[in-house]
């Protein structure tokens, strides 16, 4: 099951790591470049910690959310499809699948909110959970060699984070569509025609142009950023928590569905998948 109680982090099961810089920089890195940064319960224990810390440190003006390696983040870890939540029967189980992807969202909704803004730096593969991760970034920029998808539909889940949400607010709900109902990826110029990144760069220029990015945020009032943030966030997000409730029942209904164990199976199995609407 997922952990709700601990606060700390056992050393070497490290998903994130925050460093504060001088300039009012706070550092936020995904460091499993191992398994290409790969999204577990975890992870997003992790993320919430982190953003609760950072929230309230008044050394950090802005936010640089980066990865190690060559993945942003590949997304959700298929070895391990159960994910921990069980039940007696298909309807508790289900159950608590919506009470862990409604937890999901608590702990997005604090990251996405943090009165800091968070410019993210994406390389590399970018699917799934990281997709749906890095559109909670107020600010995107990506490396050429960035590559974006949300897989989910492909494995017989739904979106559960909200990515398709985000996508159909900054790009248009048929974007989100073809996006979500295919599967299909994208290349960082077509992410950033669709006004879902901000600026491509040159993969080996990514670090300095994002870093110098939230540079730029940092060095101003910190009153006036972090009211500004605010309401824009205020307009753009009308109705997302609405959305965002039906968005986990519909995870929990699909998590537990025998497409999704086949989805995920033939995954890992590398074939196709068998899909029986059931």
């Amino acid at each position: 099951m997922i952990d709700t109680i601990r606060t700390d982090i056992d050393e070497g099961e490290e998903r994130l790591r925050l460093d504060v810089e001088d300039g009012g920089l706070g550092v936020l890195t995904l460091c499993r470049p191992q398994k290409l940064n790969a999204w577990s319960w975890e992870s997003t224990r992790q993320l919430g910690l982190f953003a609760d810390r950072i929230r309230f440190d008044d050394r950090i003006r802005a936010v640089l959310l980066r990865a190690e390696g060559r993945a942003f983040c590949a997304g959700i870890d298929i070895g391990a499809p159960g994910g921990g939540i069980t039940g007696r029967s298909g309807s508790e189980r289900t159950r608590n699948y919506h009470e862990g992807i409604r937890w999901v969202h608590e702990r997005m909704r604090v990251f996405a909110g943090l009165p800091q803004p968070v410019v993210a730096a994406v390389q590399g593969y970018c699917l799934g959970f990281g997709f749906e991760l890095a559109l909670m970034a107020d600010i995107r920029v990506a490396a050429d060699d960035a590559v974006f998808a949300l897989p989910e539909a492909q494995l017989g889940a739904a979106v559960d984070a909200g990515g398709d949400l985000r996508i159909a607010r900054d790009a248009g709900a048929g974007w989100a569509k073809y996006l979500a109902l295919t599967g299909r990826r994208i290349d960082a110029a077509t992410a950033e025609r669709l006004h879902l990144v901000q600026q491509v760069t040159p993969a080996d220029e990514l670090e300095k142009t994002a870093r110098g990015l939230a540079a730029d945020i940092a060095a101003n009032a910190p009153l006036a950023v972090q009211g500004i943030k605010r309401d824009i966030d205020a307009f753009a997000d009308a109705g997302l928590t609405t959305a965002l409730e039906s968005s986990a029942f519909a995870a929990a209904v699909t998590l537990t569905s025998d497409d999704a164990r086949e989805g995920f199976t033939a995954k890992a199995a590398r074939r196709p998948p068998d899909f029986e609407g059931r």
